[in-house]
């Protein structure tokens, strides 16, 4: 049963008692089945708990009830679809932000997300098509920092609505392999860039790129700010993978911390360094081992299939 018809029997019980601070697991659900992966693999995601997920479940809800009171406002619909999204269903935020969009077709916010879940759900094309409507829209327009759904360890949002628009155009150029068109966008978001968490996240793909067009003397430049004592918030990741290409921070720092549930995006960067650095065998099996073990919503995952796919239809 979809959570839209769940939830609204919640709320309709909520006019007779409170809502419930914890929703039992028979109590909502969400579709499991979200896709495709770039390997023909189900992308299934894992039924909700109501434990684990329980303040992801109240937070829904909560966007749920402001979004009933007026379902054609445009924070409430970005926001019920961003909680959607965060437990996981990441087609249902899809339908959301598309009736944003049919609502207010020039509001750029609602392409900057349905865009980044194209992603997830492996819908490139469609991604990038909104990606380049949203960066029509603020052509002349001030950027504005985005609030964080999931906040980080300072609760100070790093990214702002046009470095997610151009991060996540370059994303899904990266992982169609269009290259020069993945470079453009990851330049243009470097450009926006205001802090070191935004600056080391671009520049992480900047270099990966630069790497694989062989072109070392651009991507050596790429490198060239990056310092162990930047000010980072929330992307260590990236910083230290820049750092590690840069020869300043040892491969056993990354694979050491691979260990112990290093995110995605660390996990591909090494094995992307092996592959344009020409071990490809080594590559091909940390990118096998990363797809099985991984997330499959993260995006050194999703660039991992990409770069997978490739290689086994050689």
């Amino acid at each position: 049963m979809r959570i839209f018809f769940t939830l609204c029997c919640i709320i309709f019980l909520a006019s007779c008692q409170p809502v419930p601070k914890t929703i039992h697991t028979d109590s909502i659900t969400i579709d499991t089945l979200q896709g495709t992966s770039l390997l023909g693999t189900p992308l299934i995601r894992q039924q909700i708990d109501a434990q684990k997920d329980s303040l992801q479940i109240a937070q829904y809800i909560d966007a749920f009830n402001n979004y009933l009171k007026d379902t054609t406002n445009t924070e409430a619909i970005i926001w019920v679809g961003r909680r959607m999204a965060y437990l996981g269903d990441y087609q249902q935020a899809i339908r959301y932000y598309s009736k944003g969009i049919a609502l207010h077709p020039t509001e750029a916010r609602f392409y900057r997300h349905r865009g980044h879940r194209y992603i997830s759900t492996r819908q490139f094309d469609k991604a990038i098509s909104d990606f380049n409507r949203a960066v029509q829209l603020i052509q002349g327009t001030k950027d504005q920092i985005e609030p964080d759904g999931i906040p980080n360890r300072l609760n100070t949002p790093v990214s702002s609505l046009h470095t997610n628009i151009f991060y996540h155009l370059g994303l899904a150029h990266y992982v169609k392999n269009e290259l020069p068109n993945a470079l453009m966008a990851f330049q243009k978001c470097l450009n926006a860039s205001k802090n070191d968490d935004m600056q080391v996240a671009a520049r992480h793909w900047l270099y990966m790129i630069y790497r694989r067009l062989g072109n070392t003397e651009k991507a050596a430049d790429v490198l060239e700010p990056i310092h162990k004592d930047m000010d980072i918030i929330e992307n260590d990741g990236y910083h230290q993978l820049l750092l590690f290409y840069k020869g300043e921070l040892p491969e056993t720092a990354l694979t050491d911390s691979n260990a112990t549930g290093a995110s995605e995006a660390v996990q591909y960067g090494v094995a992307n360094w092996y592959h344009y650095n020409g071990e490809v065998e080594k590559a091909t099996a940390l990118y096998k081992n990363l797809i099985e073990n991984g997330n499959w919503a993260g995006f050194g995952t999703i660039a991992a299939e990409g770069d997978l796919s490739r290689l086994l239809s050689k």
